[in-house]
């Protein structure tokens, strides 16, 4: 997609000027004033350089490209002001407001190259921003596929909550929804320190030493220590810390945390966690909301309302729209197929927790099973949504 520029002034020969002498070099918008701006930037965008007068009535340039910075972050921002504005002027620039001011006239061939200098510090940024997500998603991909090989019973659980988890982000107005499902997917992520003999002994109910269960009770603080010295997952790592605290100050870890000070995401996993739990258990979705409200002090009541709100109505409008499940042979399993039912081998081992999302990586670890001792089979996944 090519560069774009928005100019913003009040005389509509000075914008007809921009667009007669810049479009040689890149696409320009206009707009006549500060509220045409904002509307134009909501319209038009993204662009790469927004350039504003100063002296406009209404909204002048620096309130108008406050306002452009928080509508368009990553725009580079530039103001065309008079000799006597400059105090101003220089003042939105040390705020970080403003890229670079221009004074009025300014030659045609200043503005150009300025505008050529704007467009490539867009593109720097940009740049570095992509390379950024992609690494981060990446070095998530990478730790849940881990983790699923790894754990697959705790990881094939929370897999299967991102249906609830979107729900409930929206009803409660999560800003970043997406930090709710890395950190469930990487909640457990601290039991990799813990002696697998420890986390079967508690899997399978038996009485644990007080050294065992400390290990136990502290695995979200070790993955919060490890999550957080990955960039952009420092709340992330702060949700997987406070999982285990209960809504009245109770649980872990033992601090004055409480009530809407513990993380809402926490909040929300928590609750969430548990219902998973109690459904695992048999208990239909009401009845399993039901129990959990009777704990009282242990959950959110705002997040327990948001959950019967939306996660009930989803369940009564899901009744008769399933999706196709099928019997397939291991040889027939494929990446992205969800796994409806448990994958092991004839004497019991789990290999991968049913709700996974099949990945190459788990093709790769059921391969080498199938060498050294048998899968059992039929495997029932999920090929595709029914259509109505």
């Amino acid at each position: 997609m090519a560069d774009k520029i928005l100019c913003i002034d009040d005389e509509m020969s000075i914008l007809a000027a921009y667009q007669r002498g810049l479009r040689r070099m890149v696409d320009v918008d206009i707009a006549q004033g500060g509220e045409a701006g904002l509307v134009a930037l909501a319209a038009g965008g993204p662009y790469a350089v927004i350039i504003s007068d100063m002296n406009m009535p209404g909204m002048n340039g620096i309130q108008f490209l406050a306002k452009a910075r928080e509508l368009a972050p990553d725009s580079v921002r530039m103001m065309l002001t008079g000799a006597n504005d400059l105090g101003t002027a220089m003042s939105a620039v040390n705020e970080g407001h403003i890229f670079r001011f221009l004074t009025k006239p300014c030659a045609p061939d200043l503005l150009a190259k300025t505008i050529e200098a704007g467009i490539r510090q867009y593109r720097l940024h940009t740049a570095e921003r992509e390379l950024l997500e992609k690494t981060l998603s990446g070095c998530i991909g990478v730790l849940t596929e881990i983790l699923a090989l790894v754990d697959p019973e705790s990881f094939g659980r929370a897999d299967s909550l991102r249906g609830d988890i979107r729900l409930l982000a929206r009803q409660l107005a999560v800003t970043d929804p997406w930090e709710l499902e890395v950190a469930a997917m990487l909640a457990q992520i601290g039991n990799v320190t813990v002696p697998p003999v420890v986390s079967l002994k508690a899997k399978s109910g038996h009485p644990l030493s007080e050294v065992e269960a400390d290990m136990l009770r502290r695995t979200p603080e070790v993955g919060s220590m490890l999550l957080a010295n990955i960039p952009r997952l420092e709340t992330v790592a702060r949700i997987v810390l406070y999982i285990d605290k209960w809504f009245d100050g109770s649980g872990f870890p033992p601090d004055s945390t409480r009530g809407e000070t513990i993380p809402l995401g926490s909040r929300i996993l928590r609750l969430l966690f548990d219902l998973a739990e109690l459904e695992h258990n048999g208990n239909p979705r009401l009845q399993a909301l039901a129990m959990l409200a009777s704990h009282r002090g242990r959950y959110d009541p705002q997040v327990l309302a948001a959950a019967h709100a939306c996660l009930l109505q989803e369940t009564a409008g899901s009744v008769g729209t399933g999706p196709v499940v099928k019997q397939l042979p291991v040889a027939k399993l494929l990446a992205g197929q969800i796994l409806r039912s448990d994958v092991r081998t004839t004497q019991g081992q789990l290999l991968i927790a049913a709700g996974n999302v099949i990945t190459a990586a788990m093709l790769d670890r059921l391969a080498n099973f199938a060498h050294i001792t048998s899968i059992a089979e039929p495997i029932l996944v999920e090929l595709e949504a029914a259509h109505s």
